[in-house]
């Protein structure tokens, strides 16, 4: 696991390396107190957002078109206002649209969600000069954040889970091509399937575990958070079964799998270290034909957990230390969501004859 963690790392370090030549100096004060504080992917977000904006300052605007990334300083940054934000946010959306003119549904959906996470990365940089005493207020809080609309929250109940797992055993319906893969990769996908939606896994994290990080025997597992803090995570009697069956498969591989990749738990056909990609094309694959009217994917899976596991328990606490959530804010708004159920119980009771 560390050794994964750390190549992740450096991967995500050496982009905003990159990223950070195209940015005004001054930000690396900034970058520097979000390491103790964010990941090193939400970090390259930052940067990603970053570069958007002083790049739109630099080449869109007047009072700062004579300016490059490198010649733009803590005295020029002083001087952006709230109307340059808001005229920023507006650029975003022709941008996007240019960018993605192909693309009707991104648009649609990502147009919003957009401008409000570059904003947010905005809010964060002005908040963290402001605090220092380098300016003299934070402009961007005095834009409104984009109106997102809410999605309806899609998750799996545990008929739904139970289907899942079963098309994955028995690769029902699968097509003559699939059930050939099918063959050897059935223990693997269970056992897949039933990590992430039986303890709530990211899918960063599964792909990165290591067959030491996982006691069958006491029913628990090492993982790395977001953020690298380590936590014990704990699995039910069938994720257990799940796990017997792949790792007796597993070490018929050894001597087979890829140097570097030894140590991986969950393995590819080219017994490599399964990717994150893999594993979502795989939940696609299997869910398409096990649960109707759904788009899942690992994250779905994850919600499933977390709202499976708050009705059973009614502990919002409980359920944000098994996701690793910091804020238990973002457990009960993501997850803690019953309405749907709640609806769904009501219109089944209702009675369109009487009984006689």
């Amino acid at each position: 696991m560390s050794q994964y963690y750390s190549e992740q790392e450096a991967k995500n370090k050496k982009r905003l390396d990159e990223l950070r030549k195209e940015l005004p100096p001054f930000l690396s004060r900034f970058f520097a107190n979000r390491a103790d504080h964010t990941s090193s992917r939400t970090r390259v977000a930052y940067a990603y957002d970053l570069r958007l904006f002083f790049n739109f300052l630099t080449n869109e605007t007047r009072e700062f078109g004579d300016l490059t990334a490198h010649t733009f300083d803590l005295e020029h940054f002083a001087k952006i206002t709230d109307y340059h934000i808001e005229d920023f946010l507006d650029y975003l959306g022709f941008y996007q649209s240019d960018r993605y003119k192909d693309n009707a549904q991104f648009n649609a959906e990502n147009k919003a969600s957009g401008k409000a996470r570059k904003l947010s990365t905005l809010r964060a940089v002005f908040a963290y000069f402001y605090k220092k005493g380098h300016i003299s207020g934070n402009p961007a809080e005095l834009v409104d954040m984009p109106p997102v609309k809410e999605k309806a929250k899609v998750y799996l109940d545990v008929d739904e889970i139970a289907n899942l797992l079963d098309v994955a055993e028995n690769g029902a319906d699968l097509t003559g091509r699939q059930k050939e893969y099918h063959a050897h990769t059935r223990c693997r996908d269970v056992a897949l399937l039933s990590m992430l939606s039986g303890t709530g896994i990211r899918v960063s994290e599964l792909v990165g575990l290591n067959v030491d990080d996982v006691n069958v025997d006491r029913g628990s597992f090492r993982v790395i958070r977001k953020g690298g803090d380590e936590a014990i995570l704990f699995f039910n009697e069938e994720v257990e079964m799940a796990l017997r069956d792949y790792l007796e498969v597993r070490n018929l591989k050894k001597g087979k799998i890829q140097e570097g990749h030894e140590n991986a738990l969950f393995l590819s056909l080219q017994n490599r270290r399964i990717t994150a990609r893999a594993v979502q094309n795989l939940v696609k694959k299997y869910s398409n034909l096990a649960v109707d009217f759904k788009k899942i994917t690992p994250h779905k899976l994850r919600t499933s957990f977390g709202t499976n596991m708050y009705r059973q328990t009614g502990d919002i606490y409980l359920v944000a230390d098994l996701l690793g959530h910091k804020d238990v804010n973002t457990t009960r708004k993501s997850y803690a969501d019953t309405k749907e159920e709640a609806g769904r119980r009501a219109v089944r009771n209702l009675r369109l004859r009487r009984d006689d």
